[in-house]
């Protein structure tokens, strides 16, 4: 095996090890029945996310490497536009997503009893319409990926 195709075995068990938690994440978390299942979620939900970052570093590291070490792949329209979409999914986290999840871990932290407020229902469909979002962005990535179709 060269190098070039461990890179390519890195990158797919990365993609693997990545992806797919991060299409889990939202399912994971709509599961809590009260506040003792809900924040247990969560709590999963953050370890699962681990294994996200994780994963998408990764990614980008060994796609990058492979195209520097293959630079034709800059000139292909899916490398270029898994690469410009993959980005804009790693924007998303900072700056859509983490402001959306702070007012939700605020209100796991600081409500008291078992029943889940409605705050946390209309708080969390909105969080989890921008995660959904950035699950069709990879799975448009994975598709380029597999198709190379421009």
């Amino acid at each position: 095996m060269t190098f070039y195709q461990t890179i390519v075995v890195l990158h797919i068990f990365s993609a693997i090890m990545g992806m797919g938690p991060g299409f889990i994440l939202t399912t994971v978390v709509k599961s809590g029945k009260n506040m003792t299942e809900l924040r247990h979620s969560y709590a999963v939900r953050h370890k699962l996310h681990i294994f996200v970052m994780v994963g998408g570093t990764l990614v980008l590291i060994t796609g990058l490497i492979m195209g520097f070490m293959n630079p034709s792949l800059f000139q292909m329209g899916w490398y270029v536009t898994s690469l410009v979409l993959f980005l804009a999914a790693l924007a998303i986290g900072p700056l859509v997503l983490s402001p959306r999840s702070k007012p939700v871990k605020a209100l796991l932290a600081s409500h008291k009893g078992e029943e889940i407020p409605e705050d946390y229902y209309r708080l969390s469909k909105i969080l989890f319409r921008y995660e959904y979002l950035e699950n069709a962005i990879f799975i448009v990535i994975i598709a380029l990926m597999i198709l190379k179709p421009f």
